[in-house]
């Protein structure tokens, strides 16, 4: 696997010291490398997205506070430290699955964040990931101290899920509670696994005794729902569902982070197997290790 992190820091001091008519060609550019992602997430205009989502930064207007931040950024060697960690977690996973299926290049672009929205910089700690596309890695961030100190790790989380759906079949219209819940928890085992406790997301260990159960047991009962526009609520949080205008489930910001690395944890205790080596194991598997019953 060639791994690819693209250096979207120049790109971005450049874009925000050209006018506001160029801005948005000169995003598509810094969004093209993720043509796998771009391609499976509608095919839309791609600026009109980042407008929409609201948590990257704006291009509609100058923001005195972009330009320090990205210093910020490039001074912690932030870009370093996503391919560092991604390489370092390639090697992991390779070694415990030999021949596991994987993009044969995987491009990474680490955005910068918008500090006025509220679900990056305070429910999310200022970063967040997506790469559940193989071939394709996505981080937005604002450089928080949570952010930076974690930002690498979250990318290791963004390769689990990468190498996972290019073994595990994954449609939005199917995927289930299941799924998305065991592959959390996996990824997140598996950044402990490669870099030990602290390195997980905040919010994984957010929930504890009452709390926790009390989300296991809302996330257990559901665990056969099906069709991605059901699970937010369940996975991220009501918060963050009443964000999308998607179901609510009563529970609180990325339960299905906590209640995920608990059935993780559950199956490798049972199975004796590492997170590495369970990437690209079905999700009925974990669940069955964990003592968790689906319908399938």
């Amino acid at each position: 696997m060639e791994i690819v992190v693209h250096d979207t820091a120049t790109a971005t001091a450049q874009l925000l010291t050209r006018p506001l008519e160029e801005r948005p060609d000169l995003l598509r550019k810094m969004y093209a490398p993720l043509q796998s992602m771009l391609a499976l997430t509608g095919g839309g205009d791609v600026v009109r997205q980042h407008q929409m989502l609201g948590s990257g930064f704006r291009i509609d207007h100058d923001d005195e506070r972009y330009l320090p931040a990205l210093r910020t950024m490039q001074d912690a060697g932030v870009w370093s430290h996503v391919k560092d960690w991604l390489e370092k977690a390639w090697q992991h996973l390779d070694a415990a699955v030999p021949g596991v299926g994987h993009a044969p290049t995987v491009h990474v672009v680490v955005l910068l964040g918008n500090p006025d929205d509220d679900h990056l910089v305070h429910r999310s700690a200022g970063y967040f990931g997506f790469g559940g596309i193989p071939g394709s890695i996505l981080l937005t961030m604002w450089p928080t101290d949570a952010a930076l100190r974690n930002i690498g790790f979250a990318a290791v989380h963004e390769l689990h899920h990468n190498v996972r759906y290019a073994n595990v079949r994954w449609n939005p219209a199917t995927v289930t509670l299941g799924e998305q819940i065991v592959a959390e928890g996996l990824a997140e085992a598996f950044v402990r696994e490669l870099a030990g406790e602290d390195a997980m997301g905040p919010w994984t260990r957010a929930l504890e005794g009452k709390h926790l159960q009390d989300a296991y047991d809302t996330i257990t009962a559901a665990i056969d729902t099906a069709g991605m526009q059901n699970l937010p609520g369940y996975v991220l949080g009501d918060a963050t569902a009443r964000r999308m205008g998607l179901p609510t489930a009563g529970l609180p910001d990325f339960a299905g982070y906590s209640v995920g690395l608990r059935i993780a944890d559950a199956h490798l205790a049972a199975s004796g197997l590492t997170a590495a080596a369970s990437v690209a194991l079905a999700a009925r598997e974990v669940l069955g290790n964990a003592g968790v019953t689906t319908a399938a």
